[in-house]
C-alpha cells in the first residue's frame, strides 16, 4: 500500500446484511476499496490469498471456521496483513483469544460510518486500535478469566529498560503515544521510539500483542484498574 493507493479491505462475516452494510459504508470513502466479502473463516482464508488485502475486518462466530483460527492463520501467514475484529461488545468471551491469535484490534458491529473507516485506517497504518476505555474492560476480563500459570517475568521481559517496561504498561492500560509523552514529561517522538524498541525487543507486530504481553507477563495487573 502506498500514500496514492486506496486501502485494501476483506469482509469476513456469516452475515449478509453485515457485510453489504460495511460494504457500502467504507467503499464511501476515497481511500478505502473493499475487495471482498467472505462468508467464514475458511472463506477469510482463501480470499486472503487470493486479493493480498491490507485489511481484514474479522467476525468472531463464524461457520466452518471460527474468526480466532482465521486471524491465528491468516497472521501466521501473512504478517503484513491487519485483521480488526468485529465484536458486539457484551463481553464477548473470545476477544482476548483473537488478540492472542495476532489480531491489531476490535470494533465494535455499532459503530458509526466515521468510526469504521477510522479504524481501518489505523490498523492499515500498522497502528493497534487501542480504544482506552474498551481496551482496559476487555483485557481486565480476559485476564481474569485466563488462570492459565505465567512464566516468571524476567523471562518474558527480556532486556527492556525501565523506561521501555514503563512504557509498556502505559500501553497496556490504553494510553496513546501523546498520552505517554503527557505522563512521562517526554516529546511523543521520544515515545515512539520507545515504542519501536519494545516491539523488537519482545519480537512482536503492533501496540495490540505488546499490551497482552504485559498482561500476560504479570507486568500489569487487573486489579489495577
Amino acid at each position: 500500500m502506498t500514500s496514492s493507493s486506496p486501502i485494501r479491505v476483506l469482509i469476513a462475516d456469516d452475515q449478509q446484511m453485515v457485510r453489504q452494510g460495511f460494504t457500502v459504508l467504507l467503499n464511501t470513502q476515497p481511500d478505502i476499496d473493499v475487495v471482498g466479502q467472505a462468508v467464514d473463516g475458511l472463506d477469510a482464508v482463501k480470499q486472503v490469498a487470493e486479493l493480498d488485502p491490507d485489511v481484514v475486518l474479522m467476525d468472531i462466530r463464524m461457520p466452518e471456521l471460527g474468526g480466532i483460527e482465521a486471524t491465528r492463520r491468516i497472521t501466521e501467514a501473512t504478517p503484513q496483513i491487519r485483521v480488526l475484529v468485529l465484536t458486539t461488545f457484551d463481553l464477548d468471551e473470545y476477544v482476548y483469544e483473537a488478540l492472542r491469535a495476532g489480531a491489531s484490534g476490535f470494533l465494535l458491529k455499532d459503530a458509526s460510518a466515521d468510526q469504521l473507516a477510522e479504524a481501518v485506517r489505523v490498523v492499515a497504518a500498522g497502528d493497534a486500535l487501542l480504544a482506552p476505555g474498551i481496551t482496559r474492560r476487555l483485557i481486565t476480563e480476559f485476564s481474569r478469566l485466563d488462570n492459565r500459570p505465567k512464566p516468571p517475568l524476567k523471562e518474558r521481559v527480556g532486556d527492556l529498560t525501565e523506561r521501555e517496561t514503563e512504557v509498556l504498561t502505559l500501553i497496556a492500560q490504553g494510553l496513546s503515544n501523546a498520552e505517554i509523552a503527557q505522563r512521562l514529561v517526554v516529546a511523543e517522538q521520544t515515545v515512539k521510539t520507545h515504542v519501536g524498541r519494545i516491539l523488537v525487543k519482545l519480537g512482536l507486530r503492533d501496540r495490540t500483542p505488546a499490551a497482552v504481553f504485559a498482561y500476560e507477563s504479570g507486568l500489569v495487573r487487573p486489579s489495577g484498574y
